[in-house]
């Protein structure tokens, strides 16, 4: 299938999902593993990552009658609903600092559980995830559709309702905060 079929095809099933259960599951198979992905990357927890993907996946069944749009502008709308969900459930819970601990010590656990070229990769993921989850929301948010989603400023832009140009800036921030916090973690870390 040529890629002019296939595009017209995919707005097809997001024409067509609102109304035949059976389309709407292919897409659903289409983009569930970039969702759990997204949300995996926020998260850090893989059990929590499902429950939120099939809580945005409950919002698109309810509100698919709504979208109007291709399928580029359907995936950025799951990456929003998805943020959505994410910074809902850090507000909901408090749970964020407690996440946090858990993380460190599972990494902490595995380190323990390592040959030693493991363990000091261990660690070190363990001091990245510390730093992203010290970043705010929005912050998190751009840095995981940047880096782990590969979604250029435009789509991000579109993802947060946001220019261009303050996303752009938002990176920037983002990435030095980053910066600023892995270095002094890398710092203690080596001390």
């Amino acid at each position: 299938m040529n890629h002019d079929n296939k595009a017209a095809n995919n707005g097809q099933l997001i024409t067509d999902a609102p109304v035949k259960p059976e389309v709407f599951v292919q897409l659903y198979r289409r983009y569930y593993d970039s969702v759990f992905r997204y949300c995996v990357h926020r998260l850090f927890e893989r059990e929590t990552a499902k429950d939120i993907t099939s809580e945005v996946f409950l919002k698109v069944v309810e509100n698919l009658g709504s979208f109007k749009g291709n399928e580029r502008q359907f995936r950025n709308w799951l990456y929003k609903i998805a943020t959505n969900a994410v910074n809902d459930y850090f507000r909901k819970t408090a749970r964020r600092s407690g996440i946090l601990k858990a993380v460190c010590e599972q990494a902490n656990n595995r380190a323990a559980n390592c040959p030693d070229t493991r363990d000091e990769s261990t660690k070190k993921l363990a001091l990245l995830r510390e730093a992203v989850f010290a970043l705010k929301p929005r912050y998190q948010t751009i840095i995981t559709l940047r880096f782990f989603e590969n979604l250029k400023l435009t789509e991000i832009a579109e993802v947060l309702a946001s220019r261009q140009g303050t996303v752009r800036s938002q990176l920037v921030r983002a990435l030095a905060k980053l910066r600023k916090i892995l270095a002094t973690e890398f710092t203690d870390y080596t001390d």
